[in-house]
């Protein structure tokens, strides 16, 4: 959590070592993953992001580039619990193929905002990495579609290291540890209560955005 610009995104980068840290270092189970191989790093995870961007091939093709092995039953029951069942049979392409076979295009074009992220969903869903990391995962999606689909996301997070970025503090408050960054550092830490009880940054934010309302479920 925290403000535009404070350094969430950057973090997220830097786990995914897409860059490599001058100083210090990041351990996962006490594995530094400047050690391991990048291939190796970023198989252990999954990854949603507000901007999801798909291969130019099929959806079949996009939905097994995490984990290529999964048998048709994994993919079909990946796609109905991130309610992408509700478009795929309904695509076409220019070369008349359809549904799992339809190709959408660069970057996904040819799909909508909310529909990309469906996608990107299953896709996390199937791969079922230990390590998840959610960037405004549900950001394209309207509330009855989001509403679906959490008790599929909430399921998939048992037993995972979770990594989410909101902006919708509701969306994250159950989380077992909340980290406010502000201007590139941790600002705050703990629990929704006891960071609203800090009475800080994080409980500024909480008061703006709920009007005061304290109660999560």
């Amino acid at each position: 959590i925290g403000p535009s610009g404070a350094g969430k995104s950057t973090l997220v980068n830097l786990l995914l070592r897409l860059y490599d840290l001058n100083a210090g270092r990041i351990v996962i189970d006490d594995q530094d993953i400047a050690a391991v191989t990048q291939e190796s790093l970023r198989s252990q995870i999954g990854m949603i992001t507000q901007d999801t961007s798909l291969l130019h091939r099929s959806i079949r093709e996009n939905l097994l580039y995490g984990r290529p092995d999964a048998s048709e039953e994994e993919l079909q029951l990946a796609i109905h619990r991130a309610r992408a069942d509700e478009f795929i049979p309904l695509l076409s392409d220019s070369l008349g193929r359809t549904g799992l076979d339809a190709h959408v295009g660069e970057r996904g074009v040819k799909l909508s905002g909310g529909q990309r992220q469906r996608v990107a969903i299953a896709r996390v869903l199937l791969k079922d990495a230990p390590v998840l990391i959610m960037d405004e995962a549900t950001s394209a999606l309207d509330s009855e579609v989001e509403a679906a689909i959490q008790e599929s996301l909430e399921s998939l997070m048992q037993g995972k290291t979770v990594i989410a970025i909101a902006h919708r503090l509701s969306t994250i408050a159950k989380m077992d540890r909340l980290v406010v960054l502000d201007k590139g550092g941790i600002a705050e830490m703990g629990s929704h209560h006891e960071l609203l009880a800090q009475n800080g940054l994080y409980a500024r934010l909480w008061q703006h955005q709920t009007g005061g309302f304290v109660g999560i479920d």
